[in-house]
């Protein structure tokens, strides 16, 4: 628990805070020569993974061709062939982090691996795939990576609703966050219903924070605006934290937490700064607070090692002034944010299935095999 975390580094400070720091990037060279490990050992309580993490981890070393050439022979092609050792990378993921999984009561210790991205308009064949690969890995502490398109909230509710640990990925704006919280409701009470145990059940829901300031900041500049670029992203985080901090405390949320539910915790993901006029940590030491979790590229971690100093949680101020910017402002410069969050949607789902794309055409490459 946060309680009983030693305040040896930065990422242990956060930790104290409530913001559980966790590592988006995985490589099988981290098991190797003892990465991951060391990245626990400096606070690191959990890791996301994505097909972009993926196909660059896969791409850049030798270490995955033994495998691909065997599983090559055995007949599988390129899409089969990446999931395996993603599978693979996952599950040797979640081992090194048993231990945090256990003494933190299965709040941390997560690693998380996504399904096929070509899938995420597809509601029958996600869920399909998310069973598969839940029953393909023994570990406990695994999440299933759901995108949160529209096409994606049954999905998720049928996931958790039958037991699966769900990482809901991909959201950018908070009409779709409160969707999934609904979503993730409906499913553990159906779980619970049905005497599911609610200690084995874990969710996070992946709130990308940097794409945001990315797209409008142009936009507020071509505005007239440009005092208020690099404030929109830490905007709508903040406010999207009052939301799950109002959905949590909902009668039907809460009764379910009363049975031993663990929240379901927002997630902010895509923290590294893309405008490097602006702080390194800005998305992550502007959103600390209980109950949430910052997931951080390597770069980002190594920076909040050398140079983050946590002391407060942050994440709920500024509540209204963040209201105001969204709900005032931005439309005033000529800002439709629905339209906005929707376009990034879209295009996150088109960038993982580009880098999927690209993965397999590596791995048929490496194996002569079709995909």
């Amino acid at each position: 628990m946060a309680e009983s975390v030693p305040n040896r580094t930065s990422l242990h400070r956060l930790a104290k805070l409530g913001t559980s720091p966790w590592i988006d990037n995985i490589t099988r060279e981290w098991f190797e020569n003892g990465k991951l490990a060391e990245l626990v050992s400096q606070g690191i309580v959990g890791l996301t993974s994505n097909p972009t993490i993926f196909a660059a981890a896969i791409a850049s070393t030798t270490l995955y061709d033994e495998q691909i050439n065997s599983l090559s022979e055995r007949g599988l092609d390129s899409r089969s062939i990446a999931l395996e050792l993603a599978k693979s990378d996952i599950s040797q993921a979640a081992r090194v982090l048993a231990p945090v999984y256990r003494e933190t009561g299965h709040k941390d210790g997560w690693a998380s691996i996504e399904v096929d991205p070509d899938l995420a308009y597809q509601p029958g064949p996600t869920l399909t795939a998310v069973r598969s690969m839940r029953k393909a890995i023994a570990e406990p502490n695994v999440m299933i990576k759901i995108p949160a398109t529209a096409e994606g909230l049954g999905p998720i509710e049928e996931a958790i609703a039958q037991g699966t640990s769900v990482n809901v990925t991909l959201i950018f704006s908070i009409e779709r966050y409160r969707e999934v919280f609904a979503a993730f409701v409906r499913g553990a009470r159906r779980f619970l219903g049905g005497g599911g145990d609610p200690a084995v059940l874990g969710s996070v829901a992946s709130f990308f924070v940097s794409r945001l300031d990315t797209a409008l900041d142009p936009l507020l500049v071509q505005a007239g605006r440009g005092d208020l670029a690099g404030k929109s992203a830490v905007a709508q985080a903040r406010l999207a934290y009052a939301a799950f901090r109002e959905m949590a405390s909902a009668p039907e949320a809460a009764e379910l937490f009363a049975k031993g539910l663990r929240p379901q915790r927002p997630l902010f993901a895509s923290t590294s700064t893309k405008n490097p006029a602006y702080p390194k940590l800005l998305y992550v030491e502007s959103l600390i607070g209980p109950d949430s979790v910052n997931t951080m590229p390597l770069a980002t971690v190594d920076e909040m090692l050398a140079h983050g100093d946590p002391s407060r949680a942050t994440v709920a101020d500024h509540v209204e002034s963040s209201r105001h910017l969204l709900e005032d402002q931005l439309p005033a410069a000529g800002i439709d944010l629905g339209a906005v969050t929707a376009e990034l949607e879209v295009a996150g789902v088109e960038s993982f299935s580009k880098a999927w794309a690209g993965l397999m055409s590596e791995i048929e490459k490496k194996a002569g095999t079709p995909a």
